[in-house]
């Protein structure tokens, strides 16, 4: 108390004679003399009570923050020292764009290159991913995807993100079946083309691949003109022999696809009569010359019937008496329309009809992947930017059961689409349903994941295991994550409803040998409030 009675002048005495005294004084002494001051200090601390404790403190803070700022700024008139520090804002860029803050605290492995799908599961960091703008960037040496999971985990609304950021970004997404529908909303928001494929709904000529192809007559280069028409022809024969197999549930006999590709070849050769499949039947059982000699029976006419027999067979399959009824025995209805999204819409097929689901399937993915090829044709003879196209091949499942022929002719499909400049995604359940009769057909399916520079899987079985680690390198740790997600969401007792399940909208995404990269697909507001591909919209209806 005395000590603080004292004036200004006077204190400024003591502290000199203080400093005297230090410098007459040895270290031993000195240090001896703090510590017995700062042990006078402690008991004072304890005598007096908690709140003197208390000011004590804030005393000695204020005047060491009058020197220099502490945690909470200078605590000084007007130097901001504030009662609560918030939490810093954090933000993610890249060194372009944040340049002179390098080293960043959090460095990312994961390239921000492609469609934003959501949040790194244990770096909370942002994931991009597409098939096009890997392969562009070198990411990936193939620009095609492959999504597994279970129903309802959110596989479709990964592949609507990739369809609705890449078309913003001028990819034309190509919806060639849309069995539910999960595209067809979203295709008709972006004034795209929804075309609808069912029994007594629309027709589809297999044999028409649309009016593009015909605009590759008009190619000036003589040589070009010739490779052009020449892949169309091929396509065109792929397309009717696959339909033929799948009613005849068996491989076409050499005799049988070369009288096929001969009779094509008499009819339209340069593409300029569009010919039906009821056309076809009538030539071949005419008993022309020109196939008499393809079928070894030049002057046998019952030997000749029994050579086309299973052929005419196919084709009387395939004519509105056939079990397809009129679909593919009349005209096109409407025509792909280039340069615009669009979608086949196959939801009014039902699903117990597995053969006709396949057969319009493998028709739209034909006739799709025709028309991408043919526009790249006329971009490279006019000297323009060729546009790029983002096929999605969903419910793979269902051609693949359907016949098993099936799987060749979507392995030659898929085979050459990183030529033709337009990528892929493809979709299916789980690897159960690449697994098929034959050891050898097995491995063709699994050709089309192993193939697939992306795979996105998400929630699966126990016993999808070992399928995927005959393809992909699988830790423990990625295992275990994926048959978490597989399973059923908890239940609350006093409500009887069921949270969501603990894998919606989570996926690993693999790149080959390397390491998986959980995400968690994050959608917008934008997504959620406009209802755009609401699979289960027909329940929320009737709840």
């Amino acid at each position: 108390m005395m000590r603080q009675m004292m004036s200004r002048s006077d204190k400024n005495k003591v502290d000199a004679a203080h400093d005297d005294l230090k410098l007459t004084l040895s270290r031993r002494e000195l240090r001896a003399m703090n510590r017995q001051a700062a042990k006078e200090q402690r008991n004072a601390d304890k005598t007096a009570g908690p709140i003197q404790q208390w000011l004590n403190n804030v005393r000695d803070a204020r005047s060491t923050t009058r020197e220099r700022p502490g945690p909470r700024g200078w605590n000084t008139a007007g130097g901001g020292h504030v009662n609560y520090i918030e939490a810093p804002v954090e933000y993610q860029g890249t060194s372009v764009q944040v340049c002179g803050l390098w080293p960043f605290i959090a460095g990312s492995s994961n390239p921000v290159v492609g469609a934003p799908l959501g949040y790194h599961l244990e770096r909370q960091t942002i994931v991009c991913a597409d098939p096009i703008f890997w392969f562009l960037a070198n990411l990936i040496l193939n620009p095609s995807g492959f999504v597994l999971g279970r129903p309802g985990l959110g596989k479709s609304s990964l592949m609507r993100r990739m369809v609705t950021i890449l078309a913003a970004w001028g990819v034309i997404p190509m919806v060639l079946s849309d069995t539910k529908p999960d595209y067809a909303e979203l295709i008709e928001a972006m004034d795209g083309q929804v075309i609808k494929m069912a029994r007594g709904r629309g027709h589809r000529n297999p044999l028409d691949l649309g009016p593009v192809i015909t605009r590759l007559r008009g190619i000036e280069d003589p040589d070009r003109r010739r490779q052009a028409l020449e892949e169309m022809r091929g396509r065109r024969l792929t397309t009717i022999s696959g339909l033929l197999e799948l009613v005849l549930d068996r491989k076409l006999k050499a005799h049988e696809s070369t009288i096929l590709s001969e009779t094509l070849r008499q009819l339209d050769p340069d593409f300029t009569t569009t010919r039906r499949v009821d056309e076809l039947r009538d030539y071949i059982a005419s008993r022309p010359a020109a196939l008499r000699s393809i079928a070894l029976a030049t002057d046998s006419d019952e030997k000749y019937d029994e050579r086309v027999g299973g052929l005419l067979d196919g084709l009387i399959a395939l004519s509105a008496n056939g079990q397809f009824g009129d679909l593919f025995s009349e005209h096109t209805d409407e025509h792909i329309e280039t340069g615009r999204p669009m979608c086949f819409d196959i939801s009014g097929i039902d699903d117990a009809d597995a053969k006709l689901g396949a057969a319009v399937q493998s028709v739209c993915w034909a006739h799709g992947s025709a028309v991408v090829s043919a526009e790249k044709h006329l971009a490279d003879a006019e000297g323009r930017e060729q546009t790029h196209y983002l096929l999605i091949m969903d419910e793979l499942w269902r051609m693949l059961k359907a016949a098993e022929v099936m799987v060749h002719f979507l392995d030659s499909l898929t085979r050459l689409n990183r030529q033709r400049g337009l990528a892929q995604m493809m979709c299916t359940h789980t690897m159960s349903d690449l697994k098929l009769s034959s050891p050898h057909l097995t491995e063709i399916a699994w050709g089309f994941v192993e193939r697939s520079a992306q795979v996105f899987l998400g929630g699966l079985a126990e016993r999808e295991m070992g399928n995927l680690e005959e393809v992909f390198a699988m830790t423990a740790k990625e295992k275990s994550m994926i048959t978490d997600w597989s399973a059923e969401a908890m239940i609350n007792p006093d409500t009887g409803t069921a949270a969501e399940p603990p894998g919606l909208g989570k996926f690993l995404l693999k790149i080959g040998k390397k390491p998986g990269v959980p995400f968690r697909t994050v959608m917008t507001s934008v997504e959620m409030d406009s209802g755009v591909g609401d699979t289960n919209k027909a329940w929320r209806k009737a709840a």
